[in-house]
């Protein structure tokens, strides 16, 4: 075990390093110099080509491509983000600390109301399949992957907020803020975890083990729970994984719908204020959580099933 830890966390440093580059490459590319867009954010009067070299100069910008890479990595291993564009008396890590919270709690809720949702309706859609409620199911869910998050998100806030009145439209501060939103986000997944489930559900009942079960006499609440589903949820725990970093990622369109104060609308806000330091650190921080989140649901399934491990090794 410890062997094949060592080699999936080993695997998984080329990667960081691919994706820290990726993302120092993407973003030094748009063609805004990035001293001018900080001399335009402080709202300097007067912008001059001696004020801008100043600027290159205190933001290290005329040192090599690769130096400025490496010192940038260097400083990330240091949780040293750099300074905001927008306030200069603000750190990076500090914006990012202040909004991280609030994505967070967004993206628990939501994947809390996926797995509350999802995992039951996926279950009875297998076992009655292509039964009323399965044929109804598969239509709603038809429908909600085919709606972007916006669109529910506004429909959403005219017809509960604005028409019926029961929850408020924007903002944060309670667990009525909070509602909306992560409805608004868990929609989209629930539909795909309904998905996986049913149809894991419907490739398990076709194994031997399951006839098998069946000509012991167990009950066949005990064969569908301890054994189908059983086996059918290995897949959704991977999923899972991969679903909190795309649920941290996927609340940028709904945070900025809802107004809710978190790294999506960080984001936003620093997109249209050419704040690189801070879009930058925000594609690194989500690339890493791919790769983290992925990594540890992958060594929590090659716990619960061994033979990941001979494969590995």
């Amino acid at each position: 075990m410890k062997s094949y830890l060592v080699k999936r966390i080993l695997s998984a440093i080329p990667l960081l390093i691919m994706i820290s580059f990726l993302c120092f490459v993407f973003i030094n590319m748009i063609p805004s110099d990035p001293a001018e867009v900080a001399l335009r954010v402080r709202q300097t009067p007067v912008i001059t080509e001696d004020a801008i070299l100043q600027v290159r100069e205190e933001l290290g910008l005329n040192d090599p491509y690769l130096i400025r890479y490496l010192r940038w990595v260097g400083n990330c291993l240091k949780f040293d983000f750099g300074v905001s564009y927008t306030n200069p008396s603000r750190t990076v890590l500090g914006e990012i600390s202040r909004c991280f919270p609030a994505t967070f709690v967004l993206a628990m809720s939501s994947l809390v109301i996926v797995i509350v949702l999802s995992l039951p309706i996926g279950f009875f859609c297998a076992v009655y399949k292509d039964s009323l409620f399965d044929r109804i199911v598969r239509g709603i869910v038809f429908m909600t992957t085919a709606m972007p998050a916006y669109w529910v998100g506004l429909l959403m806030i005219w017809l509960i907020s604005i028409k019926w009145d029961l929850l408020p439209t924007s903002g944060s501060g309670s667990m009525k803020h909070l509602i909306l939103p992560s409805i608004t986000v868990a929609l989209t997944y629930i539909s795909t975890y309904i998905r996986l489930i049913r149809n894991n559900m419907l490739e398990n009942m076709k194994e031997d083990y399951v006839l098998y079960a069946n000509v012991r006499g167990l009950k066949q609440s005990t064969i569908l729970v301890r054994h189908i589903l059983k086996n059918s949820l290995h897949t959704c725990i991977v999923a899972i994984g991969m679903s909190v970093p795309q649920l941290m990622a996927g609340t940028i369109v709904v945070e900025n719908v809802f107004a809710w104060p978190g790294l999506g609308k960080l984001c936003i806000a620093s997109i249209f204020n050419r704040d690189y330091p801070v879009i930058q650190t925000y594609v690194l921080l989500i690339g890493t959580l791919f790769v983290v989140f992925n990594l540890l649901f992958d060594i929590i399934q090659s716990i619960a099933d061994p033979r990941l491990r001979r494969e590995v090794s």
